[in-house]
């Protein structure tokens, strides 16, 4: 197992890189095992993930900053991988923010985004709105100085590019560059001419949470400074899926036996860790 410093470095240096790498979308202990047994150098968990494991609800901000946190613990301590996670908007004011940090930094987590959206949804918002950028600015700034641990990642997000204007959102970037914060975490940039405009605004990487095609060649990410870019998170509609196709042959009377779709024989020893759990029972158990 490595040390939290250790994840926080590793996660460091995938931003101080050149190459663009993807992170694992994970939504628990078990996928975050599978994550790091095949190579992953990061797992993202989501705020729209965490609604789902933790809730069955759809992405409304409905979760609570512990339930986030504690879901993001049970993750940490399940094994290596660095964890990124998306903070939404740090679950209210600059303040917030503050608390926000102090508790997931507690709970192991490598690196995260705070963002500029206004939420929860206001009455009367038809769509998505933002702060404002001095807001943002407070927020950003406020993260950056309830962090302890200097290693910790903490990245400033905003969706402006599909929220507002391509204007708005290189004057939220320059904005956001001077916060202390360690990267750049932008949603809805879906064309090259958009990536070019933040890129040459960016004075930090940057990460994309939304990959279109026209954006998709991790040579050409990496040559605009992006070093993070998520493949959204299907792992978790995947899981929702082989649940529903099990449950609903066995409904129908297959047998267990003739299930399909299950894992191969020692899967789940290796990533439910059978082996050291039953070495500790020999040692300490008699």
């Amino acid at each position: 197992m490595k040390t939290v410093t250790q994840r926080r470095q590793a996660a460091r240096a995938v931003l101080e890189g050149q190459a663009c790498i993807h992170p694992a979308s994970v939504h628990d202990p078990l996928s975050a095992r599978i994550a790091e047994e095949l190579g992953f150098e990061l797992g993202m968990f989501a705020g729209s993930t965490a609604s789902l494991a933790i809730l069955g609800a759809p992405d409304h901000i409905l979760i609570t900053l512990s339930e986030f946190a504690q879901q993001a613990r049970r993750i940490t301590r399940a094994g290596s991988i660095p964890l990124v996670v998306d903070a939404d908007h740090g679950y209210g004011n600059a303040l917030n923010v503050q608390r926000t940090v102090e508790e997931l930094e507690v709970a192991g987590i490598a690196a995260m985004s705070i963002e500029d959206t206004e939420l929860p949804r206001p009455f009367g918002a038809p769509d998505a709105r933002l702060i404002s950028i001095e807001e943002g600015v407070g927020k950003m700034r406020a993260a950056v100085a309830a962090r302890v641990d200097p290693s910790l990642c903490i990245f400033a997000r905003t969706g402006a590019m599909s929220v507002t204007s391509k204007e708005d959102c290189i004057a939220r970037i320059r904005a956001y560059n001077d916060t202390g914060t360690d990267g750049l975490f932008l949603t809805g940039v879906t064309t090259r001419e958009e990536l070019d405009a933040a890129a040459g605004a960016a004075k930090l990487p940057l990460i994309l949470g939304t990959l279109s095609p026209a954006i998709s060649d991790r040579d050409y990410l990496a040559s605009r400074g992006v070093r993070i870019a998520l493949q959204g998170h299907a792992p978790s509609q995947a899981a929702a899926q082989a649940t529903h196709a099990t449950l609903k042959a066995l409904r129908e009377g297959t047998a267990p036996s003739a299930l399909a779709g299950l894992p191969e024989k020692g899967a789940m020893a290796r990533w439910t860790r059978e082996a050291p759990y039953s070495e500790a029972m020999k040692r300490f158990l008699g």
